[in-house]
């Protein structure tokens, strides 16, 4: 399956909002068959804060582990919010060459 996170805006900001599309998302995740991946495109977004993605792709990453596929992003913020999030989360995310 493939999400694509301009579906909750194109700035992606605050762990509120964060918050608010992970609990959106869930009844989509229950869809999931057990083997499915989920990926993760980040096109159309133009900002991705830490805070939002902490409360929306870590808990992702935590359930999901390597099904959860970010896709390629030539986006800044994408990128350095990721790094952000590997290093406090000591995990890293599976990104689709």
């Amino acid at each position: 399956m493939k999400l694509q996170l301009v579906k909750f805006g194109t700035t992606l900001i605050s762990r509120e909002l964060g918050s608010e599309a992970f609990r959106a998302f869930q009844p989509t995740m229950r869809e999931l068959s057990e083997n499915e991946e989920l990926e993760i495109d980040f096109s159309g977004v133009l900002t991705l804060s830490p805070s939002w993605a902490d409360e929306f792709l870590t808990p992702l990453l935590n359930q999901l582990n390597d099904k959860l596929i970010l896709l390629p992003s030539d986006n800044l913020s994408v990128h350095a919010t990721l790094k952000i999030l590997q290093e406090a989360n000591k995990k890293e995310f599976r990104i689709k060459l």
